[in-house]
């Protein structure tokens, strides 16, 4: 797999949108790997996230490698694998790379320091493209489980200039990546006005997830600034999302 992260900053360059589709494995069937491939390859998806807040299973390599099995085996298009994991057991040395994450919104230690301490000598021994990436909980109208797990506060919906700061202490602390995130669930999105915020302020590309359900709410965090866009729960509830 080449450079995922130079690959996410040509897009940019060239305003070319990238969408992610993030899997849970707690929420997948392995028996229902072949037809879930075949799902993300009749979609527009560039990009497969794997990881969760807390994960509970085992089913992680064996998850990555049938997914390229079927991949392969299918003559699709390989799509890079990225881990998004919610703690240092998320790591398979079976993805393409990882979004190394800072909770730049909480003051969690375990989430600004612990957890990469933990991390980084099982990533040394892997071959996986690190991407350090800011991470920042927007509030969203519901307790998501990245709170929960965190034990964090998102930051105010209705406080862009806080966001910004925020984005923008995590670009120059050397992030290569900022998300802005609803959270798994949430029943608000990124408010619009806050990604474009955030996206003219910043020089690193802007990832938005959490709370966009429909084909309407992906466009519309493009067309404010966003450069990736993730979707995870409409799409586990529903395979034919993309043929809404």
């Amino acid at each position: 797999m080449t450079n995922i992260y130079h690959n996410i900053l040509s897009a940019k360059a060239n305003n070319e949108k990238l969408l992610a589709i993030l899997l849970d494995p707690d929420k997948i069937d392995l028996n229902d790997t072949e037809v879930l491939c075949k799902k993300i390859n009749q979609s527009p998806a560039t990009h497969i996230f794997i990881g969760g807040s807390h994960v509970n299973n085992n089913i992680l390599n064996e998850l990555i490698l049938k997914i390229r099995h079927f991949f392969t085996l299918g003559g699709l298009e390989a799509l890079p694998i990225i881990l998004f994991p919610g703690d240092p057991s998320q790591i398979s040395d079976q993805a393409d790379a990882i979004l190394f994450l800072f909770l730049l919104s909480g003051r969690n230690p375990d989430f600004l320091i612990e957890h990469q301490i933990k991390a980084a000598p099982i990533l040394k021994k892997t071959k996986l493209e690190i991407i350090s990436t800011g991470y920042i909980l927007v509030e969203s109208g519901t307790e998501t489980a990245v709170e929960k797990v965190s034990k964090t506060k998102p930051l105010d919906r209705n406080n862009p200039d806080l966001a910004l700061a925020t984005a923008q202490a995590g670009e120059m602390l050397g992030n290569k990546l900022i998300y802005l995130e609803a959270g798994s669930g949430a029943n608000q999105a990124v408010p619009l006005e806050m990604i474009q915020f955030v996206s003219q302020n910043i020089t690193i590309p802007l990832i938005v997830g959490g709370g966009i359900i429909d084909l309407q709410g992906i466009q519309k965090a493009f067309d404010f600034g966003a450069d990736v866009v993730v979707i995870g729960t409409a799409f586990e509830k529903d395979l034919n999302f993309f043929k809404s």
